[in-house]
């Protein structure tokens, strides 16, 4: 019998653990984009470990780009991921099919996302949507403010569906996907009729997630993207979206 040689299992480290336990943190939308981490010490004693373990595993998370170091002291998750994201915009910026093209994408994804999120969704995750749905609701709400309430039901779906991926992904895409939904709110679809039927399909989605009707999540996700995408067949859908800072010049 030929002798096998094994590789030596190598203790994991506690900063590896630590790590884990701040990623994961990130990754269920616990410790959400541009959220501030409390300090080392306190760091420490909540997780019961050395500071040392903490200011390694930091460094660790920021060397792969979860979090970045703070002007002034402390760590910060990161809101964006290095230069994919004012590259994605450039991409919409200059050519509006792009922006046809991510809603499509968006739309396959979210559908996905919907019906995950009516099978894993907890309290906190629908109350909030039901915030979300408040505040897009209010007279008081200017486009900009709508959008990112949108915004914020969209990202609140992502963390119910339980997958670290799709959120990340939506994390990535988050500031253009702001300046897509302004320019939905502004120019697309912007009469208050179209605020009503946005806010109700919005509602439709919620209410079957809140019944966890997994296939009724997906088809109101469905019903309501699919409207959003017949919009950029219209007359207004076709020309291209100037950005808000472009309009305001």
């Amino acid at each position: 019998m030929s002798q096998t040689v094994f590789g030596k299992i190598a203790r994991e480290r506690v900063s590896d653990r630590v790590a884990a336990e701040i990623l994961r943190l990130i990754t269920s939308g616990d410790l959400p984009p541009g959220e501030k981490l409390p300090a080392e010490r306190q760091l420490a004693e909540m997780m019961k470990v050395s500071r040392v373990s903490i200011r390694a595993a930091l460094q660790r998370l920021q060397g792969q780009g979860f979090v970045s170091a703070v002007q002034g002291g402390g760590t910060r998750v990161v809101s964006a991921t290095g230069d994919t994201e004012p590259a994605l915009t450039e991409l919409v910026r200059i050519d509006r099919s792009n922006l046809h093209d991510l809603a499509e994408i968006r739309s396959n994804l979210e559908v996905w996302a919907a019906r995950r999120a009516a099978e894993n969704a907890r309290p906190k995750h629908l109350e909030e949507m039901a915030a979300s749905l408040e505040a897009m609701a209010s007279p008081e709400r200017d486009a900009h403010e709508r959008a990112l309430d949108d915004v914020a039901f969209h990202l609140a779906v992502a963390r119910a569906s339980g997958s670290a991926v799709y959120l990340h992904i939506l994390t990535v895409i988050r500031d253009i996907l702001t300046e897509m939904l302004d320019y939905h709110r502004y120019e697309l679809f912007g009469t208050p009729e179209d605020d009503a039927a946005v806010l109700a399909q919005h509602r439709a989605i919620f209410d079957a997630i809140e019944a966890q009707d997994a296939s009724g999540a997906a088809e109101a996700m469905d019903r309501h993207l699919s409207w959003v995408l017949e919009h950029y067949r219209t007359p207004e859908g076709a020309a291209a979206p100037a950005s808000r800072s472009d309009a305001a010049e």
